[in-house]
């Protein structure tokens, strides 16, 4: 579903990513893990057609996001680092708001699924960190997305905000491709059936999650220094 080859990507004289080359298959959860500035959201505007490759191609179901946006935006979630949400809009406002945009209108029973029922009339500037978070998965999620690209979903939020998340899109994972990025390995163990990790732009390990607690740790430690 996704496919990314010989991906090279410069801002000027800075080479951010270097030969990247990754697929992902439906039904993946994949862990994208690497320090700061090593290239995670780089690579994720790519796949959203946000950016243009310096050179080699990406495709989402054979679509290029740059010659055909609008299809390739139909068959992707996407939840941002820095979540962009209307404040002064309620909940159900908001959501109603996307929905009309992508035409659909399901996300009354994505709001119940994401755990919104009790904050659907409030407004979103009010709502906690985590909450806001569940707006913006929601959001990603109208339309029903086959793949969804989660940019540090759980960063600042408390551990049992963290844990709802995490659930959450264990439950998705049943349905949809999934890739997201994050510092906390831990969080990888639990979620993630596969890994990439990334490092100077460079991939230095794509394959199955290592087996055991603290595993995940152990290899990044080796391989990002």
């Amino acid at each position: 579903m996704i496919l990314l080859s010989a991906v090279q990507k410069a801002f000027g004289q800075k080479e951010v990513l270097h030969n990247i080359s990754f697929k992902a298959t439906e039904g993946e959860v994949i862990g994208f893990l690497g320090p700061n500035g090593a290239g995670k959201t780089t690579t994720m505007r790519l796949l959203l057609g946000i950016l243009k490759p310096s050179s080699g191609s990406v495709l989402i179901d054979g679509v290029d996001p740059l010659e055909d946006r609008i299809t390739v935006l139909k068959k992707i979630g996407y939840l941002p680092e820095n979540n962009p949400l209307y404040g002064e809009m309620s909940v159900t406002e908001y959501l109603a708001f996307i929905s009309a945009v992508k035409g659909n209108h399901e996300y009354r029973q994505i709001a119940e699924e994401v755990g919104l029922s009790e904050v659907i009339f409030a407004k979103i500037e009010n709502l906690s960190r985590g909450y806001k978070q569940r707006v913006g998965l929601a959001a990603a999620l109208i339309g029903n997305p086959k793949i969804l690209v989660l940019d540090e979903p759980t960063s600042g939020l408390d551990p049992l905000e963290q844990e709802k998340i995490r659930r959450l899109i264990k439950t998705l994972a049943r349905k949809k491709t999934i890739l997201f990025s994050t510092h906390i390995l831990s969080e990888v163990e639990s979620v993630a059936t596969r890994l990439i990790i990334i490092n100077r732009g460079r991939i230095v390990f794509a394959g199955a999650k290592p087996k055991g607690k603290g595993a995940v740790e152990k290899l990044f430690k080796k391989l990002v220094k």
